[in-house]
């Protein structure tokens, strides 16, 4: 940086950050001795001022490649040539920038094992466009903070449950527009898991089997479901897929209170990638 920036002081700033002590969650300070603040913002803008020369170098080269921060990906037509540009990019970043690969995550794989920032590269056979896919891992993910967010000791309003869930699924669903795999159905069973939690908090906070019925009475629901719903001698969690409850609370009276995740899919327009092979950085 010295090299492009005159003002001593961003330098000095930027030094003192790198240099400073890590305060641990129970008063310990630990010194840093090398690497950047892991989370802060420091990270990813120090890694893009380190590997422009890279991404110069690649695109010198006409090579096709995506980078965030430390993470890069280079799409080429065959493993052949993935091997080749792998050996001749590890040389470069080793001798002229003088930094380490990850030997773990790096190496050339189908498109299909490739996880980049949540996605996935999915290849049809016989079909030479590529689609870009939700990953396991994004899965996972998003099944649990769904559970961290619906727990079934839920203490407040299921009115402010469902507020918090909706710019959650909100922010998740403008960040994984960019998916053109066609995955709805898969939307669509989260969304029926999300709404049948919602039913178990409501059941939960119900307290008791006659409160639970005398409610679902006051919500429409015939004597024969309430009953059968309140009283069948199972946990919040069986009781909220019986038919009394999903009548008091069927699918659209979510739909315009919760954000869907399918719904909102279908009001996505995401773009596509063509290659076949890709390299991980």
């Amino acid at each position: 940086m010295s090299q492009r920036v005159a003002d001593r002081r961003i330098l000095n700033l930027i030094r003192r950050m790198l240099k400073s002590a890590v305060v641990m969650p129970d008063g310990t300070r630990i010194e840093v001795v090398e690497g950047t603040p892991q989370g802060g913002p420091l990270s990813p803008f120090l890694s893009n001022i380190v590997l422009d020369e890279f991404d110069q170098e690649m695109a010198r080269r006409g090579l096709r490649f995506v980078r965030y921060a430390d993470d890069a990906n280079v799409f080429v037509r065959s493993e052949r040539a993935g091997i080749r540009v792998m050996s001749s990019l590890r040389r470069f970043l080793e001798e002229r920038l003088r930094l380490q690969v990850n030997e773990e995550k790096s190496a050339v794989r189908k498109p299909e094992q490739v996880h980049f920032l949540g996605f996935c590269f999915r290849c049809t056979e016989g079909v030479s466009s590529i689609e870009v896919a939700l990953s396991s891992k994004t899965k996972r993910r998003l099944m649990t903070t769904i559970r961290e967010m619906t727990p079934p000791n839920w203490g407040r309003s299921i009115m402010t449950c469902m507020a918090e869930l909706s710019r959650y699924l909100n922010g998740w669903s403008a960040y994984y527009r960019l998916c053109t795999a066609e995955v709805p159905s898969e939307l669509g069973v989260i969304d029926a898991h999300v709404r049948r939690r919602l039913r178990a908090i409501i059941v939960r906070q119900k307290k008791r089997p006659r409160f639970l019925f005398r409610y679902l009475l006051s919500r429409g629901v015939s004597r024969q479901a309430a009953a059968g719903t309140a009283f069948c001698g199972k946990g919040s969690w069986a009781k909220s897929n019986r038919p009394g409850i999903v009548k008091a609370y069927p699918p659209s009276w979510f739909h315009e209170r919760l954000i869907s995740l399918k719904t909102r899919w279908h009001e996505l327009n995401p773009p596509r990638v063509n290659d076949q092979f890709v390299l991980a950085l």
